[in-house]
């Protein structure tokens, strides 16, 4: 095998020395490729880790929202639970003051009677006093005992008595009862 010419081996030279240069570049851009990317990793990293604590505050503070927004509800819902008593209690009350507003209702239109009753027993009132009576405590003791025996009598005869539906159901006529005894 005989030596190759110079001017290959000069070509071959060149050609290596370009090859060199050119590795050498690459290995620059490689380096410096590595050095972008491991910065950019870095950036990463960091901008991870900021977020990562922004999404845990973030998440602590809707744990915090949802913590205040349980207890107005809460809040809310025992002040509905008051509301409700107090309207059941204003309810149970109108219901009350309706039914004795239906009472006196119904006393004022008995009240002409009573008043009727009322003017009769004045009447009988000073008609029992006979001339020549005395009037001392005995007496007064002894008219008691009638006038309470007549009464039980009358409060025993049921055909005396009204009932409230009898007073509800019937307009008595005034006429009916005149002044005649």
């Amino acid at each position: 095998m005989s030596a190759p010419p110079v001017v290959q081996i000069r070509e071959a030279n060149a050609h290596l020395a370009a090859l060199h240069g050119r590795v050498a570049e690459l290995e620059g851009r490689l380096g410096a490729a590595e050095r972008t990317v491991r910065g950019q990793a870095e950036s990463l990293i960091r901008k991870d880790g900021e977020l990562r604590a922004a999404l845990l505050e973030l998440g602590a503070a809707k744990d915090r929202e949802i913590t205040a927004l349980q207890q107005k509800l809460l809040s809310s819902e025992e002040t509905i639970q008051k509301l409700l008593n107090v309207i059941q209690n204003k309810d149970d009350l109108i219901v009350q003051l309706k039914h004795r507003s239906h009472l006196l209702t119904k006393i004022c239109r008995s009240r002409p009677l009573l008043d009727n009753l009322l003017s009769y027993m004045a009447e009988g009132e000073q008609l029992s006093t006979f001339p020549g009576m005395q009037s001392d405590s005995s007496s007064s003791v002894h008219e008691f005992q009638e006038s309470n025996c007549i009464t039980n009598q009358l409060s025993k005869n049921k055909d005396f008595s009204l009932s409230e539906s009898d007073l509800e159901d019937q307009e008595l006529d005034m006429s009916q009862f005149g002044t005649t005894v």
